[in-house]
């Protein structure tokens, strides 16, 4: 089983970039979406996003339990496709709607551990081939504010134990694909 994490900065073509893998890969495909529609602009973002799949692929749309699905939809037979680990992160961050303060240490919900942590597992241990699709968020200024500085450093750990989990890192920039680690997709 291949696990490849897909990463890039906003607009940088990454999604598209995996989903041509995933249709290269002649498998049955499952779409794990990760986004919620908090508003009208991220609405139209996930319309986007599902006009671009093809009507055969099954889409299961979580924004927080993503190891639990994982482990269900993993198989042989299947090329999982995860969109995006970023937006998870997110979720995960304000789960209970917390208000963050600007200033200071910012302490994360309990879910946030224990998904993070499940998710690295199941990774570890995958039952079919997956590709993971994440924002590259530490390429840029460091954030102003606590909270943004928080995400960037969570979002930026969890990519580096993702590259080192997965057999293959692609970073995508322009649309490009730059091989980081292993064999050209």
């Amino acid at each position: 089983m291949t696990s490849t994490l897909v990463i890039g900065g906003a607009r940088s073509g990454k999604s598209a970039y995996a989903e041509r893998l995933a249709l290269a890969s002649g498998r049955e495909i499952v779409y794990i979406a990760t986004a919620s529609a908090g508003d009208d602009e991220m609405a139209g973002r996930i319309a986007h996003h599902r006009s671009r799949r093809p009507p055969h692929w099954i889409t299961v749309e979580e924004p927080l339990a993503l190891a639990a699905q994982l482990q269900r939809w993993s198989a042989p037979q299947r090329l999982v496709l995860v969109d995006c680990l970023t937006l998870w992160l997110s979720n995960l961050i304000f789960c209970d709607s917390a208000g963050y303060p600007d200033i200071g240490v910012i302490a994360l919900p309990a879910r946030f551990e224990r998904e993070r942590a499940s998710l690295l597992h199941v990774l570890a241990h995958p039952g079919g081939d997956i590709v993971l699709v994440s924002n590259e968020v530490g390429m840029g200024i460091v954030p102003f504010g606590a909270v943004s500085r928080r995400f960037a450093d969570e979002a930026g750990r969890l990519n580096q134990e993702l590259a080192a989990l997965c057999e293959r890192a692609v970073l995508v920039a322009a649309g490009l694909p730059l091989m980081l680690k292993g064999q050209a997709c």
